[in-house]
């Protein structure tokens, strides 16, 4: 039976203990759980500094981890959801994206101008949110205690702070200490944060639950405050990672091949790269191993070799040159076995890449492998389209700067529904700027089939029943069903609906003192 909730609505901020904690996860989880119970619920994170992105359906750009909770939510993405996105090009720089359009570019030793310059658009963006759904679940960045930081905070305490919202506090148990992790989080903020913060989530359990009893109830001695739940680690929550720092070696759960043969993929794992989820569907086919690496002998060795995409193509591009890894990418061509470059990589796998807007490096040679030459214009492209692969439908998404320019009468690798082509075909290297496109069954098997036999692995077989869509989406209702099972549910709706409990005991020592009252930053 449903629960209804307050006419006002609820919400709740899901903060970590540090990055790959399991913030997105546990808020896509909680989302969908929210949703079987018919609350009309939406995802938002004020932040996130991703160069893993989606395009909306009305063209604006996003963080993906918040398209996937946006899916959970079963809702199209929305450039609400996520206002503030930064893609760091290097260690120093990021693209600002400010509800879902590029303005700019950010420098680490101006970080502090981001708040005053975006918190009425995160401040509108959530209260329209609030407005037009029951509940929000807010995902927070990073830690919530970044004592350094917490002046100019928008996307955590701050922001809880600003909405009046409950916090739950996400600590992962895999990476060891998270009793320390969790009492330190909270004893580390000052007084008016702590009374915000109604419990804590340990994340990726694996063990006896029993032998982690008496901690939790240590724990809830302590601070005063409840764990609501232990979340088993699961060998199936690998899709759709926050950034490529989540990544393994071998992607996914290779299944065994529907035929006599393995093909295996070689992702090269780029300083900068961007999107690395665009080699997740292939992951999911039997017989397919997917690798991302830097290894030259693993490059080698592959079957086939994807070129992802770069938020610094030119950057990437001499990294690649300085390790030699052109010239194994060049000897894979040359040996007629299957290449494609992905947005940046395409990019890089032409003649030249002229960029005066990103790196503004001006002209760079390409690894010369395809007929094309890109030029960056200032205008980020952002769109979704259409199109087909050897007459198999196919689609994507557009997230790029670059504009290629194809020669004449060479083959393209896609065909757009007006008769023009995208990408380009040369013997057994293909590119295209498309991210998404291996989403597409059709189109997935229809590549997988020609690069098993330019690789000359006759023995594979691609699967013919594959339905990436519906793996993503057993994915999101594991992710409810572990939020159902291993969760206070009623605890949880219950801080949903009214806040955090009063009479919070405050942990010492708490930070030394308040954030600023200033203009422009949250918090009260």
């Amino acid at each position: 039976m449903t629960r209804s909730l307050r006419a006002t609505s609820g919400a709740l901020l899901v903060a970590g203990t540090t990055s790959d904690a399991g913030k997105s996860v546990v808020t896509a989880g909680i989302c969908r759980w929210l949703r079987r119970r018919g609350v009309r619920v939406a995802p938002f994170k004020a932040q996130n500094m991703s160069n893993n992105s989606a395009v909306t359906p009305d063209g604006g750009e996003i963080g993906r981890a918040q398209a996937l909770q946006a899916a959970a939510c079963g809702l199209a993405a929305d450039t609400r959801f996520n206002p503030v996105l930064l893609k760091p090009g290097s260690e120093r720089s990021s693209q600002i994206v400010l509800r879902g359009r590029p303005h700019g570019f950010l420098d680490a030793a101006d970080f502090a101008t981001l708040g005053p310059m975006v918190v009425d658009t995160v401040r509108e963006s959530l209260a329209e949110l609030r407005r037009d759904f029951d509940a929000v679940i807010c995902e927070g960045a990073g830690s919530p205690t970044e004592i350094n930081l917490r002046h100019h905070d928008f996307v955590n305490m701050g922001l809880a702070r600003d909405a009046d919202m409950p916090v739950v506090i996400v600590g992962d148990i895999d990476k060891g200490g998270v009793f320390a992790h969790l009492f330190g989080t909270v004893a580390l903020m000052p007084r008016e944060d702590q009374a915000l913060v109604a419990g804590f989530v340990i994340n990726k359990f694996r063990g006896d639950l029993g032998l982690l009893r008496p901690g939790l109830d240590q724990l809830r001695a302590l601070t005063g405050r409840p764990a609501f739940g232990v979340i088993p680690w699961h060998l199936d929550l690998w899709l759709d990672a926050e950034d490529d720092v989540a990544y393994g070696r071998v992607l996914g759960r290779p299944a065994p091949p529907r035929g006599s043969e393995w093909l295996d993929v070689a992702v090269v794992r780029l300083p900068r790269m961007s999107n690395a989820t665009d080699a997740e569907a292939l992951a999911c086919e039997p017989g397919v191993r997917v690798r991302m690496t830097i290894e030259p002998g693993e490059l080698a060795a592959a079957d086939v070799l994807v070129l992802p995409g770069s938020k610094s193509t030119v950057d990437d591009l001499e990294w690649l040159r300085a390790r030699g890894l052109d010239d194994v990418i060049a000897a894979h061509a040359a040996a007629g076995r299957p290449l494609v470059g992905l947005c940046g990589g395409y990019q890089m796998l032409g003649r030249a890449v002229h960029d005066e807007v990103e790196s503004r490096r001006g002209s760079v040679a390409g690894l010369d492998l395809l007929p094309v030459e890109v030029t960056f214009a200032p205008e980020k492209t952002l769109r979704r389209p259409q199109g087909t692969y050897g007459g198999v439908p196919v689609g994507g998404y557009e997230i790029h700067h670059g504009v290629d320019r194809v020669d004449e009468g060479a083959a393209p690798m896609f065909t757009l529904p007006d008769g023009t082509g995208e990408g380009a075909r040369a013997g057994s290297v293909s590119g295209t700027h498309w991210h998404g496109a291996f989403e597409h069954d059709g189109f997935r098997r229809a590549f997988l089939t020609e690069a098993a036999a330019l690789a000359g692995r006759t023995g594979f077989a691609a699967a013919p029943d594959t339905d990436f869509a519906a793996v993503r989406e057993s994915m999101l209702d594991l992710l409810g069903d572990l939020v159902e099972e291993h969760l206070d549910t009623e605890a949880l709706l219950r801080v949903i609906e009214e806040g955090a409990p009063g009479g919070l005991p405050f942990l010492p020592p708490g930070a030394p003192g308040s954030p600023s009252h200033a203009q422009g930053t949250m918090g009260p």
